[in-house]
């Protein structure tokens, strides 16, 4: 509360109106309840305040911060709305065609019946990857607060993810540029969870950059640490967009993050992986040239001699 309220009368030190009225009945035989101070001490905070007796007509007042508290209740509630919200939407759609083809009773032609059950295979493999999703964020925060200690090469691990992605179905693997050599990167990390990293990254940039550009991947010493970066030409993205870019769910453009398949938490995970392994996230871009996303982890002791 600062230093000035020392020597003051608590009803003037604490500047709330619940807590003055409060405070005034201090010296009334009945009971005080917990309260509740609301945008206390400052707009959206929360604090409660109590009393307790003390020897003679003396009482001690406590006040609790419960800000964190509400703010990570708020987290959950967004997150279970957001979750549903996002299950739904293909399932809607799913049950909306399988009920169509049902109707139809054989009268669909094949080219029809054709795109209505590729609709619900996509769909449903959207939902397949969000539920993934979200098992693989509900990991990574369970082991946030255990710090790998297993020596890998990040350097195989991006080059195995490559290999992933360029034999894989995935949108453009030929626009991937590999701008490293593959000499030994050591760090201290979880081989899964940094294969995953990379993945989220590079295929971000595939979907989002424009069709035909180079999506570059590089892999570079600076000092005791070691950056992976991954760059590509698409359309960019607003500066006022980019802090909120690691948040779950959020999407800069809806339409066009659901119609390659995003489902809002990619970025997210590369967040909640970078912060296990003490790494720096950071993400730069500039609207009509492109996005680039880099992590920066500490070298293994053994790298870094």
């Amino acid at each position: 509360l600062g230093r000035h309220i020392v020597g003051a009368d608590i009803r003037t030190a604490i500047r709330h109106p619940a807590a003055t009225e409060w405070l005034s009945r201090i010296g009334d035989k009945a009971p005080l309840e917990t309260l509740n101070l609301v945008d206390f001490p400052r707009p959206g905070q929360r604090w409660t305040m109590r009393v307790a007796t003390l020897s003679g007509s003396e009482r001690i007042i406590f006040l609790s911060d419960r800000s964190a508290i509400d703010a990570a209740d708020r987290m959950r509630s967004d997150f279970v709305a957001n979750a549903s919200h996002e299950l739904r939407t293909p399932l809607a759609a799913i049950l909306g065609y399988v009920e169509t083809l049902q109707d139809m009773n054989g009268e669909a032609d094949a080219p029809m019946r054709h795109r209505f059950l590729s609709i619900i295979e996509r769909e449903a493999m959207r939902m397949q990857q969000l539920v993934i999703d979200l098992l693989s964020i509900s990991r990574v925060e369970a082991d946030r607060f255990r710090r790998p200690t297993r020596p890998v090469d990040l350097a195989t691990i991006v080059q195995n993810t490559i290999a992933q992605l360029r034999d894989s179905e995935a949108t453009r693997p030929t626009d991937i540029v590999v701008t490293f050599d593959r000499a030994a990167q050591p760090i201290l990390g979880d081989e899964a969870q940094l294969g995953q990293l990379a993945h989220n990254i590079i295929s971000n940039a595939m979907k989002y950059g424009r069709t035909g550009t180079p999506v570059t991947v590089g892999l570079a010493r600076e000092g005791h640490r070691v950056r992976l970066s991954v760059s590509d030409e698409g359309e960019g993205i607003a500066a006022d967009h980019i802090p909120r870019l690691t948040e779950r769910f959020y999407r800069v453009d809806e339409a066009r993050s659901r119609s390659v398949g995003g489902t809002g938490l990619g970025l997210a995970i590369v967040k909640h992986i970078s912060e296990r392994h003490q790494g720096q996230l950071d993400i730069e871009s500039e609207l009509g040239k492109g996005t680039r996303v880099s992590v920066t982890f500490p070298l293994a002791e053994t790298g870094a001699t």
